[in-house]
Order: C-alpha cells, then structure tokens, then sequence
C-alpha cells in the first residue's frame, strides 16, 4: 500500500507544480477586485500643493484679529496671492493655499461684519494650522502599492488619484468544475429516490468566485470510462485548471485516474493523510494545465478546494495576503492518530479580538446540510487524543 502524503508535502507538492498566471492589461474600472502585478508609485508629491484643510480664511498670523476680506480662493482654482496689510482671502477646503498666507482659520471661530471678519473673543489661533503641507503624505515617486495586492476600495482610490488608468493584473484562469456519477441530477430537475442532486459544483464555485475566480463553468459527465475520457479531453483544450469531484477512490466506478492518465496528465499524487477528503489527487496536464480531482462526497469536496484549490490559484495569481489565520478552539475535539483532521467551526471573537472557532463536527463526510451553519473549518495535526478547548489551530474559511 501506497504511504499516504502528509498534508505539509502535497501542499508543498502542488506549489512545486503551479506556475505563475500571466498577466493582462485592463481599464480602471475593470480592475476593482483584481490582484495587482505592477508597481504603482506616486505620480506627484501628495499633496501636491499646501492644501486648505478647513472653510473659513487665509492670513498671515501677524496682521491681527481684525481683516478685511480681499477675495475668494476656492477649490480648484490656481492660487492667488494674499495681498499686503491687515487683510484675507476666503478659501474652501481643498483650495491651494494663497501665496503670502500661513494661517487658516474657520468659519465656526470668525464673525462676520460687512467685508470684514475677526476672530472670536479669546481664539487664539496658531501659526501653519489647518494647512496639509506639500509633499506631507508621500514624496513623488514614492511607491503606493507593490505587487500582489488585492485591489479593494483603498487601492482604488490610490490608482485614481495617481492617474493610473491602465492597470496590469494577474490574469484569472478558466476553470472547469466537473462532477461525476451516475446518481447525479440537476437541481431544477426531477430527482428519484436513489439520486442526488448535484451540489459539489455549486460549493466549489462559490468558494472560487468569493475570491475573485470568476472565470468558470460546469460539466457532468456519467460513472463510464469512454465518456469521462471523452469530457475531460474537451475539459483540458478548453481551461487552465480542472476540479473535479468524485470517481478517485478505490471503487469499480471511479474512472477519473484512469481516464487522466490515458490524456496524458502527470499524477503528482494520489490520496493525502486527511479526513475528510483522503483520496483527493493532483496533477498537470500536457500543456501545464492543472488538475485537482476531489472526492464526491460534498463535504470532502468543499474542504479540499478550500484547503488546497484556492489558496493555490490565489498564490498563482502572486496575491500577497494570508489566505488562514489562528483562532483558539472553545470545546475539545478528538484528534485523529495518523490524519491531520479538518473541522468545521463556527467562527467569533472575544473583546480581545481573539479569534474562537466553536467545533461543529460532521456526522460524515457527506453530511454538508450543516455546513451553512458553520464559517470554515480548522486544522488539527495526527496525535492521540484531543485537542482541548483553548488550543490553536489554523482557520481556513469557507
């Protein structure tokens, strides 16, 4: 019998095996969500002007509490020079700091008398307030954003303002999410007692296009050799990655390996020490295509793509951002000896901000009702005994 993979080697596996997606070039707009893969740095000094940070005026501190009003400076308009003596310009937030004035004061601390203004009794204002000096938020060409971010509302706004309209991001593969049986039928159609319907493709999809994969479509193919091989030749001219789920375990039906090897896929591995999800198996196809086969159970499906599709996809998009993070178990949970165990856990924080995932374990693997109940699942390393309440392990969400 073949030794089973630890979950550390066929994680290790899979990234020796997944090069990088290529890049393309899209618009602005087209961009939000994507993973970057350029270097974006300040197109000027930010901001690029000493900028006025309140409603009220412009003056030079020393020429005393009472001014006569010489004119407007607004937002968007070049700037203007503050004229000589006991005088001030009204400005508007945003409006470049007239020239001669080093002092703004606002509108809720003047009073207003015909053309003129002072300030209220007992203000004391001080010299450079309410200015947001050139250059105060970043140096030009300072860089903003590296490589591998996820393009969110922030990221947005730094591309906008840096007049970057053209952006290059990773490219987002098609994917083909392909189930297997002959017990399978579709969610709109009428189903027998002895069948199922199909839900594998539903969760992967789900799981995929919740992290920016939304290049993707489905196929169902019958427990038969010729037509499993048949699809999935059509299935590798027409997608960078495969997921597949059922037909890879030991069973007279499981047809997937076979009908892989006969296309010319490398199999990298067959079967992982894990529950759920043992039997799952991974190669590359001819032209670099990679090709994750799950099982059919739908819960083991779901673990496995989460625990091992996503994150390698993400990393073959180059997105530099952790994919899990440690939360602190709040009940025991019997460990397994020789298989690293995934658990479904319900997920919240304590007023510390510690993560605490609560246990809620599957009766089996096939028993993913439940599983909207739950927000991921966690880790627990081969051992004897339990993991008890307090102990670490790695979340990884649905």
């Amino acid at each position: 019998m073949t030794e089973l993979l630890s979950v550390a080697r066929a994680e290790a596996l899979i990234r020796e095996n997944t090069n990088r997606f290529g890049t393309e070039t899209v618009s602005l707009t087209a961009a939000m969500g994507r993973v970057l893969r350029q270097t974006v740095r300040a197109e000027r000094a930010l901001p690029p002007f000493d900028r006025v940070m309140m409603d009220g005026i412009a003056c030079r501190l020393e020429d005393g509490a009472s001014l006569r009003i010489a004119g407007m400076q607004a937002a968007g308009a070049p700037p203007r020079t503050l004229p000589e003596g006991a005088v001030c310009l009204e400005v508007t937030t945003g409006a470049v700091l007239p020239q001669g004035a080093d002092t703004v004061i606002p509108v809720e601390r003047l009073v207003r008398e015909g053309d003129n203004v002072r300030l209220q009794d007992g203000y004391a204002a001080e010299r450079g307030q309410f200015i947001h000096r050139q250059g105060a938020d970043c140096a030009a060409a300072e860089e903003l954003l590296a490589p591998g971010v996820r393009l969110n509302a922030p990221a947005m706004a730094v591309l906008a303002s840096n007049g970057v309209s053209k952006v290059e991001v990773a490219q987002i593969p098609s994917i083909g999410i392909i189930s297997t049986g002959n017990e399978l039928v579709a969610p709109e159609d009428d189903v027998a007692p002895w069948q199922i319907r199909r839900s594998n493709e539903y969760a992967l999809a789900g799981a995929l296009h919740a992290r920016g994969f939304t290049r993707h479509d489905f196929a169902v193919v019958q427990d038969d050799l010729a037509a499993t091989t048949a699809l999935l030749e059509k299935q590798l001219a027409r997608h960078d990655v495969l997921v597949l789920s059922g037909g890879v375990s030991m069973g007279e039906y499981d047809y997937v390996p076979r009908a892989l090897a006969a296309l010319g896929v490398d199999r990298i591995f067959h079967k992982i020490a894990q529950r759920p999800g043992k039997p799952m198996w991974f190669g590359v196809g001819p032209q670099g295509q990679r090709v994750f086969a799950l099982p059919g159970n739908p819960v083991s499906a779901l673990v496995c793509g989460v625990r091992y599709v996503v994150p390698a996809l993400l990393e073959a998009q180059g997105l530099n951002a952790p994919f899990t993070f440690p939360t602190r178990l709040q009940e025991p949970v019997a460990r397994i000896p020789t298989l690293t165990r995934f658990v479904p856990v319900r997920l919240h924080h304590d007023e510390q901000g510690q993560a605490l995932g609560l246990p809620r374990p599957m009766t089996t693997s096939g028993d993913f009702n439940r599983l909207s109940d739950t927000d991921g699942f966690v880790a627990l390393d081969p051992g004897p005994g339990e993991a008890q309440s307090g102990d670490i392990a790695r979340f990884y969400a649905w």
